[in-house]
């Protein structure tokens, strides 16, 4: 082993496959696979994913063909197609998808001639290879929507009006629930109909309609991007890549952009924007002077995946008046995808420009931030202003750097272990005065 990752802000492919699996509506998860790999993931949602773990289908009720040393030695899938065949008895689901491991995939068990003559009687079941040497759980969400959109998902005429919404990985975005909500909202202000595979308010039924739609919206610069990819290969569905929408600012610019794809009318489009950020700041008005009296405002240091570091650090920057002093990217990146998140960074409308690093260890990134911040302090004598107060919006990793540079601390990005989410959700407009609440109260609990 040439490197390692000390306490990583992900899990392997199969981890995130198995969370996007749970999260479709009334999906089911089948793992081909030893029996360890679903204790150790639901365990991992349990401490990273807001306490959101199990459900029906979901953590440790997961069925899986729990491979032995003889499946390891003489094939596994008689075993798979057993467990399989006891599934679709006792689980009801709508749609099964079986999962490979590290292990299975590695033997080379040909999945698919157990799963192809099920769907020739008409079952509705999938199947991916996740291994999880393949990638992180990012790459895991891809990959199940590569499946849906291979054998699932058939090319429809397209529909006017209609879009796919792409590029938060349920449960490893621990708001997902909620900022698929708020993005659907901001979309449906235009009047959209919107696909967002994962939220209650999703079907099955409606998924198979994604074939249809008239454009794929990925907010993500990274997550998505190759799912949209086969998608437009496949169903001739073109696709934009935007930010994470959070806050006034970046959902101006995504309702625009969105708009300009559609060729919508221009004037219908600004009208929308107006009367959200009428709505937004009248909202936000009563606070205003606390924030003022109170001097609410602070250096800030931001850590999590591509995601949210870039949408966080924007947000406090053009819209909260904070001061963002370094964004840490924690998302294993090309250089490619490097340079396009700097472009970023680097171009805020603020003009502030963060220190960034990109780290995927948490010593190292704790160490960069600590450094910076002294090297700050260190100039201009006693009488310099230090970057003080300050707050870290990162994870629950991120705690103890909090402490060591005496700042308050959110905990936004995987893994969030000390806070309960539910639908909570920081996109869109209404999204961002969920976080200023959350930025605020965390600053104030104590009094």
């Amino acid at each position: 082993m040439s490197n390692f990752i000390e306490r990583p802000r992900f899990t392997c492919a199969l981890g995130g496959a198995m969370a996007t699996v749970t999260a479709l509506p009334k999906g089911v998860p089948i793992l081909h696979a030893p029996s360890g790999c679903a204790g150790n993931h639901a365990w991992t949602q349990a401490g990273g994913c807001g306490l959101q773990v199990g459900g029906y289908c979901g953590g440790l009720s997961i069925p899986g063909s729990n491979v032995q040393e003889k499946e390891v030695v003489f094939g596994g899938t008689e075993r798979l197609e057993e467990q399989i065949n006891n599934t679709l008895k006792v689980m009801d689901g709508d749609l099964y998808v079986v999962l490979t491991s590290c292990v299975t995939d590695i033997i080379g068990d040909d999945v698919a001639s157990v799963v192809r003559p099920l769907r020739d009687k008409g079952i509705d079941i999938i199947h991916a290879e996740t291994g999880g040497f393949k990638g992180n759980s990012y790459l895991g969400y891809e990959l199940v929507l590569e499946s849906l959109l291979g054998t699932y998902i058939s090319k429809g005429k397209t529909k006017k009006g209609s879009v796919n919404v792409w590029g938060i990985a349920p449960y490893f975005d621990v708001f997902w629930r909620g900022n698929l909500e708020g993005i659907r909202n901001l979309l449906r202000k235009l009047d959209l109909e919107v696909n967002t595979f994962f939220t209650i308010d999703d079907s099955l039924a409606g998924i198979q309609q994604a074939g249809s739609a008239e454009l794929n919206i990925v907010v993500s610069s990274v997550i998505g991007e190759k799912t949209a990819e086969i998608s437009r290969e496949i169903h001739g569905i073109p696709y934009l890549m935007t930010d994470l929408p959070i806050g006034p600012a970046a959902s101006d610019e995504f309702l625009r952009t969105v708009g300009s794809a559609l060729h919508l009318d221009q004037e219908f489009v600004e009208k929308v924007i107006v009367q959200e950020n009428l709505r937004y700041y009248q909202l936000l008005e009563p606070m205003t002077d606390c924030f003022n009296d109170m001097d609410l405002q602070r250096y800030a240091a931001v850590i999590g995946d591509s995601n949210y570091a870039v949408s966080i650090a924007r947000f406090l920057s053009e819209d909260l008046g904070w001061l963002p002093e370094v964004v840490a990217i924690t998302d294993v990146l090309d250089e490619e995808k490097q340079s396009f998140i700097m472009a970023r960074l680097t171009s805020l409308t603020s003009r502030v420009t963060p220190k960034i690093i990109f780290a995927d260890n948490s010593t190292e990134i704790a160490g960069q931030v600590k450094e910076h911040w002294a090297n700050q302090q260190g100039k201009g004598g006693k009488y310099n202003n230090p970057l003080t107060p300050a707050f870290v919006v990162g994870s629950s990793l991120d705690r103890p750097l909090a402490t060591d540079l005496g700042a308050a601390h959110l905990s936004v990005s995987f893994p969030v272990a000390n806070r309960a989410v539910i639908d909570r959700g920081y996109t869109g407009y209404h999204g961002g005065l969920r976080l200023i609440e959350d930025l605020i109260s965390t600053m104030i609990i104590n009094r």
